[in-house]
């Protein structure tokens, strides 16, 4: 199996950790809110944390390959700003029909299964790249990948199942998240091989951050919140960050 392939398989592995995600709509469990409220906190430390300490960083080492330290530090704030702009936008355009919680928890849902498409095909191409020039560099980033990608399929798959009560949308809707990363080695190979740099890359991660940070801290935290149950979200929140923190040890 040459480079290619494996980078690929690589890809797709990483992308279908995703549906890992929906275990929990498929748990007979107690109390629905707690579970909602769990995931949801969960959801935003593994978001915030995986901005913070991976992409932000990462961001910055692609542009300085490049660019001087002043334009690295102000290009990436620059894209920070921007994806949380465009991250605000999208919210905007799924208004609230209702005030009821289950549509709250769809627009989130909506909301979280767009901003990890965006997020999940640069993390393609990147994997793609990677895998093709170095194998154990590609295996080490799918891991990280898949590790963070599971958190981000409960963000989708749990607001969904409990706003529609439908697995199969709640799937669904995940399935389509992770395919958006073997879609990314799909673009690279076939037409942007040519023209992915470290710059680009570097841009890239900032705008997912930007984007990211938004859903965190304005949607994902706010809706768990509304449960009324503080300790639940706050510790999960903590447990989500942990989780990824724990990352940088394997």
């Amino acid at each position: 199996m040459n480079n290619i392939n494996i980078a690929f398989l690589l890809t797709i592995i990483a992308g279908l950790s995703t549906l890992i995600g929906t275990l929990p709509i498929f748990l007979k469990l107690k109390s629905e809110n707690n579970i909602i409220c769990a995931s949801l906190a969960f959801a935003a430390g593994v978001m915030l944390c995986v901005s913070i300490t991976d992409l932000i960083p990462e961001s910055l080492n692609m542009l300085e390959h490049n660019l001087s330290n002043f334009f690295t530090v102000i290009l990436s704030f620059l894209f920070i700003v921007i994806g949380i702009i465009i991250s605000m936008l999208i919210s905007k355009t799924i208004p609230d029909v209702t005030k009821t919680t289950n549509n709250n928890l769809y627009k989130v849902g909506i909301i979280s299964m767009l901003a990890i498409i965006i997020h999940n095909v640069p993390e393609g191409i990147a994997t793609f790249i990677s895998t093709t020039k170095n194998i154990n560099l590609g295996i080490s980033l799918t891991l990280a990948i898949a590790i963070h990608n599971i958190p981000e399929g409960i963000s989708i798959s749990v607001p969904i199942y409990y706003a529609t009560k439908s697995k199969f949308k709640a799937f669904g809707y995940t399935l389509v998240s992770a395919l958006s990363e073997p879609l990314g080695a799909i673009i690279t190979y076939l037409f942007l091989s040519p023209f992915i740099n470290n710059t680009i890359l570097g841009l890239l991660f900032s705008l997912i951050a930007g984007i990211m940070i938004q859903i965190s801290l304005t949607e994902l935290l706010p809706t768990s919140l509304k449960y009324n149950q503080t300790n639940v979200t706050r510790n999960f929140f903590i447990i989500g960050i942990i989780f990824m923190l724990l990352k940088f040890t394997f």
